[in-house]
């Protein structure tokens, strides 16, 4: 079995230009940096706006990482959709390129939808990706999807391939549903990574693998540094400082908000585009959350200028 993806991932922010397309310069130009931090890549997840994205856009996107150098090892591209023959694609492709792992919505256009149907879902991705190769981590969104990944799910497909459905996002918000996934399946080498760097403190002593994270976006250091140094001598100051930061962003729409600080941090203004149905954060919200940020003492080093 491949080396399990273990640490602190980005769900990474897709940059747009004017016109609304991917500017894949700064996805890059960002992941680089992300990477220099010390963190790895959940390349299109929730907050890289991905079920907005294109199965050709995300392909190509992952074409321009590897092209400029990105090792594959560190990606967790997100490959699950309504469609079960586009996760085929965009799952196949992250293995034949040596990705760590890949992120696995559920189907979820249907709702009420039984857990064996669930199960054939992932089964037939895993069927006619046929290579042992695969790594599967189950994401868990309900409050998006409303389709969501129960513990009978997990059971069912850990009984069937053990050796390829190894791990979850947990992005429920809901502590007691990440604890009974870490009590129920940890111990059996099953890496339960939850949504927030807040749970950091009581996830990791239970098994948990680390965290994929928005926030990482904005406090790469930050977090990896809660993920190392957690039962330390600072590790309470260490979560409570990251925290702060997580709070302020999640007072609002969290993506304008991030994509608005990295314009304000990168100089490059089209970072705040965002794909349509999301809308831009505004001057007056962008000023209030940069004077919040700044009293924080919130910083984003050495970041790239346009």
């Amino acid at each position: 079995m491949s080396s399990r993806l273990r640490g602190v991932f980005a769900p990474v922010l897709t940059p747009f230009n004017d016109r609304l397309d991917p500017d894949p310069k700064r996805f890059i130009t960002h992941c680089r940096w992300l990477l220099d931090q010390g963190v790895s890549l959940a390349i299109f997840g929730t907050n890289s706006e991905a079920a907005s994205l294109t199965v050709n856009e995300r392909l190509a996107l992952t074409e321009d990482l590897l092209e400029a150098g990105v090792a594959a090892a560190r990606l967790m591209p997100g490959t699950g959709g309504c469609s079960v023959m586009d996760a085929v694609t965009l799952t196949r492709h992250a293995v034949k390129n040596g990705a760590g792992g890949v992120l696995m919505l559920p189907p979820f256009y249907y709702k009420g939808v039984a857990d064996e149907g669930l199960y054939a879902y992932y089964a037939e991705v895993i069927e006619r990706v046929a290579s042992e190769k695969l790594r599967i981590y189950l994401y868990h969104i309900p409050q998006i999807t409303n389709v969501p990944i129960s513990l009978n799910l997990i059971g069912m497909l850990r009984k069937r391939y053990p050796d390829t459905v190894v791990g979850a996002k947990d992005s429920s918000g809901n502590w007691d549903n990440t604890r009974a996934m870490l009590d129920s399946f940890a111990s059996d080498g099953f890496d339960v990574f939850p949504a927030s760097e807040s749970l950091l403190s009581r996830a990791m002593p239970l098994g948990a693998a680390g965290c994929i994270s928005a926030t990482v976006n904005m406090n790469p250091a930050g977090i990896r540094a809660v993920y190392e140094g957690w039962n330390g001598a600072d590790g309470g100051a260490l979560q409570a400082r990251a925290d702060v930061i997580r709070s302020i962003f999640q007072s609002g729409p969290m993506i304008p908000a991030m994509k608005r600080v990295l314009a304000a941090f990168s100089g490059a203004a089209s970072w705040r585009v965002v794909r349509p149905p999301l809308c831009a954060l505004s001057d007056a919200a962008a000023a209030e959350l940069l004077k919040t940020l700044a009293q924080a003492g919130f910083d984003m080093p050495a970041y790239p200028q346009t």
